[in-house]
């Protein structure tokens, strides 16, 4: 099978498009053919040697995508050609995925394979962010840094759903749009003094930010309200400054970190999350944008491009 692979960590220039030998199945493993691959920022990380990763050189990144079940190896409740996906199972840039059997979720046939790479990981972490890091409840106000991205756009709508308002930030024009279609309240950008923006929506300040950004969490704490809650699940703009508990103290304010991995933790979770997602998707109660599709010989150009902050939405690698 042909895989997109790094024996050494850098730049885009260390990716490889090999053929490599096809996985061989454990006892606990079903073998999927890929029809579609979610790019994500964590397979950046990980080209660049700063965050968890499986296997030996050559390494192959990718955790979530889509396609249908080639080899049941003998599960009964699983046959060769049921369309399925995941969310969690490594190695995925590759023609031939060996997923646990505790990570395969079933796909439903109003779900494509090309939704399903593009939503899962972050929509599901779009949904853990307001439904456990942060309860959200009717009439709170919420801010979400890099509203227009993947994240931003799913969490923007599920924050709708719970009846918040949604401030987003965002780094142009053209992403604010994007924002507003996604029913974000108002938009600000990262060049503007977008807090004392906030602070004029919204005097006391916000009832949570999502930061994903990292570098600006102080900043994040500063438009949060007394009582308020920063949660942060992402590096995208480098490591954020030291917190001080005194100044968590003084605002009684709360600092939560998030991960998607935590909440993953069984087969039943895993399909029960994913399942309550497929249905808003199904119900036209979260709309996902067209997503920028690469092939998988492309990963290189998928990179920069992801790198390069110019997307909005998705980006899929098809093999």
């Amino acid at each position: 099978m042909k895989a997109l692979t790094f024996s050494s960590f850098g730049n885009s220039d260390v990716l490889d498009y090999i053929e490599i030998p096809n996985p061989q199945l454990k006892n606990d493993e079903i073998l999927v053919e890929m029809k579609a691959i979610g790019l994500n920022f964590a397979d950046v990380y990980r080209r660049k040697g700063n965050y968890h990763l499986k296997g030996n050189p050559p390494f192959i990144a990718g955790y979530e995508g889509a396609g249908i079940i080639v080899d049941a190896n003998n599960h009964s409740e699983y046959k060769v050609g049921d369309r399925v996906a995941f969310a969690d199972a490594p190695f995925a840039n590759a023609e031939l995925v060996a997923v646990n059997t505790n990570h395969v979720l079933p796909l439903p046939d109003t779900i494509s394979f090309e939704t399903a790479a593009s939503v899962l990981l972050q929509g599901l972490t779009a949904h853990y962010l307001a439904t456990d890091s942060h309860k959200t409840v009717k009439d709170e106000t919420v801010l979400i840094h890099a509203v227009a991205g993947g994240v931003g756009q799913i969490l923007t709508q599920i924050s709708k759903l719970l009846g918040a308002k949604v401030i987003g930030l965002t780094s142009s024009s053209e992403k604010a749009k994007v924002a507003f279609d996604q029913g974000a309240d108002q938009v600000f950008l990262y060049s503007e003094d977008w807090k004392s923006q906030v602070f004029k929506t919204i005097q006391n300040g916000v009832d949570v930010v999502y930061d994903s950004i990292g570098s600006t969490l102080s900043e994040s704490f500063e438009v949060t309200k007394e009582c308020g809650q920063v949660v942060f699940f992402g590096m995208a703009g480098g490591d954020p400054e030291p917190v001080d508990p005194r100044m968590l103290m003084d605002g009684s304010k709360t600092l939560t970190g998030g991960d998607l991995w935590s909440y993953l933790n069984s087969k039943e979770e895993r399909i029960k999350r994913a399942t309550q997602l497929f249905h808003w998707i199904s119900d036209g109660k979260i709309k996902l944008s067209e997503p920028t599709s690469f092939k998988l010989s492309e990963g290189k150009l998928a990179h920069d491009y992801l790198e390069s902050r110019k997307s909005t939405g998705k980006i899929i690698l098809i093999p």
